[in-house]
């Protein structure tokens, strides 16, 4: 039996790990000297909550080598084939415990590691194309050579409401962070060849939107995609930003996700973007 595991930076809601049969494991996040898993026993809003609450950013990290095992235990039998499809390498060493973790356990499973090169939702998607791929009746090997095709055309476009996370993450100074907020500028970043780049500033938060669904555009025009919404804790943005998108681009289906702790500790609350999938 094949199983499907990715990682909870994928932006996967449990519909999907239900009707899709993918395994998640959580990464670690750590709040002072506590460890929490995510979306096990710290969900989102409990992570903007302890944000508000302590003004700190916490740690995040990769599960381990060790983590890895126990999870490939919990969800296969033994003989099972496991496609393990983890967020980019380049912005996170979970595809490397991965790596780790199949040499362990060669014995006993088939553990089949795929470095997606993207994260959020389009890294949920390319899980869910895996899976349909196999109840049609391809095999791994078919599967994993899609996935390593389809990879570097997907995309994710973001722009963030407030610079504040990112200053308590260190991944912008106060002076910047003050700037922007002054300015009223919103940053656009792009998930793009395994690496998040701020590559635009926008003033205002509507020319941000804006600005979101033309870069996606440009990139995809009118060809088939399969389209994700991702918020940080703004359910109307992200609501309003599908509205829109429904208008410019060919959909074959579309879905509305949370953004992930690991990625809304540095973007924070507010940020809001798209993930295209070309539909092939």
């Amino acid at each position: 039996m094949l199983r499907i595991v990715t990682d909870s930076t994928a932006d996967i809601s449990t519909e999907w790990e239900k009707e899709y049969d993918i395994n998640v494991i959580p990464i670690n996040i750590q709040f002072g000297e506590k460890t929490y898993l995510q979306n096990v026993d710290l969900d989102n809003e409990g992570f903007y909550k302890l944000v508000d609450e302590s003004g700190k950013i916490p740690k995040t990290s990769q599960p381990s080598p060790h983590q890895f095992v126990e999870f490939y235990k919990k969800i296969a039998a033994k003989g099972d084939t496991i496609l393990s499809v983890h967020v980019t390498s380049k912005l996170s060493g979970t595809y490397a415990s991965a790596v780790m973790a199949a040499e362990e356990v060669k014995d006993t499973f088939k553990v089949l590691p795929v470095d997606s090169t993207v994260g959020s939702l389009g890294l949920g998607l390319m899980c869910r194309e895996a899976r349909k791929l196999d109840r049609a009746g391809k095999s791994v090997e078919q599967i994993i050579e899609y996935l390593e095709g389809i990879r570097a055309r997907v995309r994710v476009f973001l722009t963030l409401d407030t610079l504040e996370y990112a200053r308590m993450s260190g991944r912008v100074g106060t002076f910047s962070a003050a700037l922007a907020s002054m300015l009223n500028i919103k940053p656009i970043a792009v998930l793009k060849d395994g690496l998040v780049n701020m590559v635009e500033k926008v003033r205002t938060r509507k020319a941000a939107l804006e600005r979101v669904v033309e870069m996606a555009v440009e990139e995809f025009g009118k060809q088939p995609v399969y389209l994700g919404v991702i918020h940080a804790r703004d359910l109307e943005a992200g609501n309003a930003l599908m509205t829109e998108a429904k208008k410019r681009f060919n959909i074959k289906d579309v879905v509305l996700a949370d953004l992930s702790i690991s990625l809304a500790a540095n973007f924070g609350p507010g940020t809001v973007g798209l993930a295209l999938y070309p539909a092939e």
